[in-house]
Order: C-alpha cells, then sequence, then structure tokens
C-alpha cells in the first residue's frame, strides 16, 4: 500500500462564491480558507496547492458577535517612529471592508510560500459586483444561526 500524494500540474480548480451579506467574518474566513487550502477535497496534500478559487462578495456587511464593533483593533505599522496607526473594526469596515475578511483568511492559512500562494487564490469585493462571471462560480450558502 503506498501513500497518495497529489502533484499540483494535475490539479483542476474550481471557482467558489461566497455571499458575505449578515454572516459572521470568523465563518466566512473559516469557509473560505478551507476550500483555498483543498481540505474539502479527498485528494488534500498538505504541501500542495491544490485548493480551489474563493470569491466573496459583499464583504462591507460582514458582521462580528458580541463588542468586536468597538473594541477589535487593526494596528498597522510604517516602520518609522511615531508610523503606528490603530483603527476599529468599524472603522476598517467604513475604509476598506476587502481588508477585514482578507486579514481574517491569511491568519489561518500556512505562514510560508504556500500561503503566499494560497492568497492569489482569494478575491474579495465590498459590493455585489465581481468580475468573474465567466468562470461560473459555484455558490456556497452559509447558513445564519
Amino acid at each position: 500500500m503506498r501513500t497518495f500524494s497529489a502533484k499540483e500540474n494535475e490539479q483542476k480548480p474550481q471557482w467558489y462564491l461566497i455571499d458575505a451579506q449578515n454572516q459572521v467574518l470568523g465563518k466566512v474566513a473559516v469557509l473560505a480558507a478551507t476550500i483555498l487550502r483543498g481540505k474539502n477535497k479527498v485528494t488534500f496534500t498538505p504541501h500542495i496547492n491544490n485548493g480551489d478559487y474563493v470569491i466573496v462578495i459583499n464583504a462591507a456587511k460582514v458582521t462580528v458577535t458580541g463588542k468586536k464593533n468597538t473594541n477589535k483593533i487593526y494596528m498597522t505599522y510604517s516602520g518609522y517612529i511615531g508610523g503606528e496607526k490603530r483603527e476599529n473594526f468599524s472603522q476598517l469596515q467604513k475604509r476598506r471592508p476587502e481588508l477585514l475578511i482578507e486579514r481574517a483568511v491569511r491568519g489561518m492559512l500556512p505562514h510560508n510560500r504556500l500561503g503566499r500562494k494560497l492568497m492569489t487564490k482569494l478575491k474579495v469585493y465590498p459590493g455585489e459586483k465581481h468580475p468573474h462571471q465567466a468562470q461560473k462560480p459555484i455558490t456556497i450558502e452559509l447558513s445564519r444561526k
């Protein structure tokens, strides 16, 4: 009995569409990271990029639970003295809503070359429209509890 190992050039990636409207940020990010990594396939191989493409629409309408709207802080640092900037969730959602989902998904992927390559397969849009209709994405419904 030999262990099966998927080859990257033999993979045929699919396109999936996730609507984030009125969905919890963490649930959307977990689903997107799972599909990007390829863990939903039987041919999952940890060191191979055998995941699929993910399109997330309505990123501006994503929600969080509890008091994270005001208490969750996103920090950036320019590298210069006094170059630290802080924003809470609601401020960043108004300014750049797609960054919220990108940062949440990036934290769930490997922090190496493979993770950077997987992030190129994530497409996030703040509204309904996206330019990937030609790829015929499969819509995934998230249940709201």
